[in-house]
């Protein structure tokens, strides 16, 4: 009961922020496109892998796992204090 109730008493408490992107539409389709090639490439999106594939302890979706966030945490890095 409390996952159907949560949302709407939290509506009423508290002020919904609007959601701000900050990026331009050719950035975003880059993005959903290199999403996709890795999600083909990985065979599995992350949070396959990373849930289901981590839960089942499989080896293969441990790796994947390790790579998809080794990668995001070097994009953050080269964006944010490179660039």
């Amino acid at each position: 009961m409390g996952l159907v109730i949560a949302p709407f008493v939290a509506r009423f408490l508290f002020a919904p922020a609007a959601p701000v992107i900050e990026a331009n539409a050719a950035t975003l389709v880059i993005g959903g496109l290199l999403v996709g090639f890795g999600t083909r490439l990985a065979n599995g999106c992350t949070s396959g892998h990373g849930v289901c594939g981590l839960a089942r302890l499989s080896p293969r979706s441990l790796v994947a796992t390790a790579i998809f966030m080794a990668g995001g945490f070097a994009t953050v890095f080269f964006i944010r204090h490179v660039l």
